[in-house]
């Protein structure tokens, strides 16, 4: 029993399901955010973790980063180097959201809409959950990727 529920859970098609599934969500975050960059900069700005003066910055050029990092997993280009740059804003966003909720501010994620998704326990337990499925990503991941042609 043991060894089939391992087997089925280090399966390439698993890391394949779990890669387009992390893929489509950094493509549509990162989406969403190029679309409302002043906003995106503001929830940003709120977690008080960055320089002001790179805050702006920050809000340019990470939902790029997120955007290029989906569509180049979605398409299994540099699939390892896309998923370790996914999974360390993954860490770097968990990290932000347990700061502020230990410091109990009342802010929004800036997930996905850029107001009103305010973080909790459940927002960073989710991003762990996305960390563990991006780590899967890079052990497990073999199949329909453009390296192997």
């Amino acid at each position: 029993m043991t060894r089939t529920v391992k087997r089925i859970a280090t399966h390439p098609y698993v890391a394949l399901l779990l890669r387009c599934y992390i893929a489509g969500l950094f493509i549509y975050a990162g989406m969403v955010k190029i679309n409302y960059t002043a906003e995106f900069a503001e929830t940003i700005a709120s977690y008080r973790m960055v320089p002001y003066w790179a805050v702006n910055a920050m809000a340019v050029i990470m939902p790029w980063i997120e955007l290029v990092s989906g569509v180049l997993l979605l398409c299994g280009v540099r699939v390892r180097s896309a998923i370790v740059v996914i999974a360390s804003l993954l860490v770097m966003f968990a990290a932000g959201i347990a700061i502020n909720l230990i410091w109990k501010a009342p802010i929004d994620c800036g997930c996905f809409h850029t107001l009103g998704d305010t973080i909790s326990w459940k927002t960073l337990v989710r991003d762990l959950i996305w960390v563990a499925m991006a780590a899967h990503v890079f052990f497990y991941d073999r199949y329909f990727r453009m390296e192997n042609k």
